[in-house]
């Protein structure tokens, strides 16, 4: 069994905007595992916010290289993960890249696309939302007006940085220029618990779906005091990164927030899901600016999830990978075994 990588500059086709930083470009590091000669594959991108820089992911890449050892199967590997990622604690994203490129390999191997694998619902054509950031009102306007033409049913919209006014604008110069889609609201958790009250509520007239993480991660009483307060689902998302951050949170919220990146992959993801069950809150899948090859993963628990924000292929001025779609508003199944994308080459 080898284990190999590579690293890919991945740029946005517009620079994206949100309370706590702007972004323009990242590197992605792409996992390769092969034995018999079958790959199986997955990605990790650079992430500032967790402290991710290629060389980081490289030596952590590097804990995984021993971490395999002698194993004869990535069928053992599959066994093993919940290690792993013990080990990664601090490098989850990498974690989720080489969970991804395990059971990519053992589902090629199968014959079998990834959910069969999983053992999720099957999965054909679902809608994913597109991030509109941090932009004016007329900007954002003209966004909302030009994906709702292409087929987007869902939009989701950046707010947190500034006057919560231009935030108001913001919101309703997209629904009025598109009256039939359903709005998520994303601060980033840049308000207090006063404010996000005060906003939400000017807010709610506009139809809106839910919101994600209004308030600073790792405040619990203010994410309760919003959530009781305004009647829209409130989501945890910063605050919902692994399945041991769910016991903290409170009662009274809509939705979490999984991103496998943040969990540390497939399986724990599953076990994520488990626990929204179990609680009665509904599952948002959500991502990173990222290349299918992240995306696809997600896409293949798309059926255990209410709400569906896997764009950040669509955000990039060119995805090195193919079919998964999204471009019309779905993502599509692929047909092929595995995560089922092809590599489209450099050029």
């Amino acid at each position: 069994m080898r284990l190999d990588h590579r690293v890919r500059r991945l740029t946005l086709a517009e620079p994206l905007r949100i309370s706590r930083a702007a972004m323009s470009e990242r590197d992605a590091v792409w996992v390769r595992l092969s034995h018999n000669d079958i790959h199986g594959r997955g990605e990790v991108v650079t992430s500032p916010r967790l402290a991710l820089d290629v060389p980081a992911i490289e030596q952590s890449l590097r804990t995984v290289t021993a971490w395999i050892g002698a194993e004869p199967h990535p069928g053992g590997l599959r066994e093993r993960l919940p290690e792993l990622r013990k080990r990664l604690a601090h490098a989850l994203p990498v974690a989720a890249a080489v969970d991804a490129a395990v059971h990519d390999w053992l589902a090629i191997e199968a014959g079998m696309s990834l959910y069969e694998v999983l053992g999720t619902p099957r999965w054909d054509r679902v809608p994913t939302a597109y991030t509109i950031g941090i932009v004016a009102a007329g900007e954002a306007a003209r966004t909302a007006e030009r994906l709702a033409h292409k087929g987007f049913t869902t939009l989701k919209v950046k707010l947190g940085a500034g006057d919560p006014a231009e935030d108001i604008e913001r919101v309703a110069a997209i629904r009025a220029v598109a009256p039939e889609s359903e709005l998520l609201l994303d601060p980033n958790g840049a308000w207090d618990a006063d404010t996000a009250i005060a906003v939400l509520s000017e807010l709610t007239e506009f139809g809106i779906a839910a919101v994600e993480q209004p308030v600073p991660a790792g405040r619990p009483d203010q994410l309760a005091a919003v959530a009781k307060s305004v009647p829209i689902p409130i989501i945890a998302d910063e605050d919902a990164g692994t399945r041991t951050d769910l016991d903290a949170l409170p009662d009274g919220l809509g939705g979490i927030n999984i991103k496998l990146a943040e969990c540390g992959g497939l399986d724990a993801a599953l076990s994520m899901i488990e626990w929204a069950r179990g609680h009665g809150v509904e599952v948002m899948l959500g991502c990173q600016a990222s290349t299918s090859l992240s995306i696809a993963a997600a896409a293949h628990l798309s059926a255990a999830a209410r709400w569906i924000d896997l764009d950040g292929h669509l955000l990039l001025a060119r995805d090195p990978w193919q079919g998964l779609g999204g471009e019309d508003g779905y993502l599509h199944r692929p047909s092929d075994p595995g995560l089922g994308i092809r590599y489209r080459g450099d050029s």
